[in-house]
């Protein structure tokens, strides 16, 4: 009963005659009020594991993101295929704040995409306690993991927040790849209760990987991007001084380059990431502060100016 339903959900809302790899097995273990982990790579279809079950289930999922800069996008497109969705963050005006509470409490929402800070406030707290929250999903799960790519030590109070309401919801939490200390510590931290796990692989096929040890760095940078002018495309730097570094000789060289890491202003890097978002500039130079998650379908090429720190954070970054 549970997929017929789904399946239905999902050519009502989405279009799609059939469910990927994966995404049947996590949405019943869902709908049937089971925790579960789902480690499927970027494009395999993570975020229909919880909006289908979503739009299934009575009250509101929350939908737990570090992505801030993207959470008016994936919105935008909900509401397009017709799912009432909202987001709360830092952007938001009083008034919009005030009419999204209006909206949450009267039912005419289905899905809430917040940050993980944002659990952590009393005044949000009091909130949830008074609307039905069957679901809670944690995308970017690996963040709750110190050897995650991204360490966010506000993924630790996502367990206690959870706890702290009147009646637990259902855990679901997602990534793109994670190794099994990381698996392990997703579980722990995140306090899942006999989760269903399921990992659907992480080879992708489209993508080439190859390694260089130049001599001179710059100059096999310039020569990388000058093959590909016409590509938009990511060089990852360690560091914010090599991101600044490396942006500012792209610039001189006449590539059309913007620049990304956590040191900038939210203005800048709103800006920087619009301006790659809508090809206005090819390159992005960035920390992996930049990425995570980012919804653009012309991305020919990654390239990793320093080491990564791991072979998740490499993972990652490509």
């Amino acid at each position: 009963m549970n997929e017929d339903k789904a399946l239905g959900t999902l050519r009502r809302y989405f279009g799609y005659g059939e469910f990927r790899q994966g995404q049947s097995a996590l949405i019943d273990a869902i709908l049937s009020g089971r925790d579960c982990l789902g480690i499927m790579p970027t494009g395999g279809g993570k975020s229909l594991c919880y909006q289908v079950p979503a739009m299934l289930l009575p009250g509101v999922t929350l939908v737990v993101s570090p992505l801030i800069s993207l959470m008016a996008d994936q919105v935008q497109a909900l509401r397009e295929n017709g799912v009432e969705a909202e987001y709360i963050n830092s952007t938001l005006s009083e008034n919009q704040y005030s009419q999204t509470l209006r909206k949450l409490r009267s039912g005419r929402c289905k899905l809430l995409y917040i940050a993980p800070e944002r659990l952590e406030l009393a005044s949000f707290q009091n909130i949830l306690a008074d609307i039905e929250v069957p679901l809670v999903a944690v995308d970017e799960a690996h963040c709750v993991s110190q050897w995650g790519q991204d360490f966010r030590p506000s993924y630790l109070k996502i367990a206690p927040a959870v706890a702290a309401l009147p009646k637990r919801p259902t855990l679901a939490a997602f990534t793109a790849t994670a190794t099994e200390r990381v698996r392990r510590d997703i579980v722990k931290l995140l306090e899942l209760r006999d989760p269903q796990v399921l990992v659907t692989g992480f080879d992708r096929p489209n993508l080439y990987f190859e390694v260089r040890t130049p001599r001179d760095k710059k100059r096999e940078l310039l020569s990388i991007l000058s093959e590909r002018r016409d590509k938009s495309g990511i060089v990852y730097c360690a560091t914010r001084a090599a991101v600044e570094e490396v942006c500012e000789l792209l610039c001189a060289e006449g590539f059309k380059a913007v620049r990304y890491h956590a040191g900038l202003g939210d203005n800048e890097r709103a800006s920087a990431q619009e301006a790659f978002q809508y090809d206005d500039a090819r390159v992005m130079v960035a920390t992996n502060a930049f990425g995570m998650g980012i919804d653009k379908s012309n991305v020919g090429y990654v390239i990793h100016y320093n080491m990564p720190k791991s072979l998740d954070a490499y993972y990652q970054e490509a």
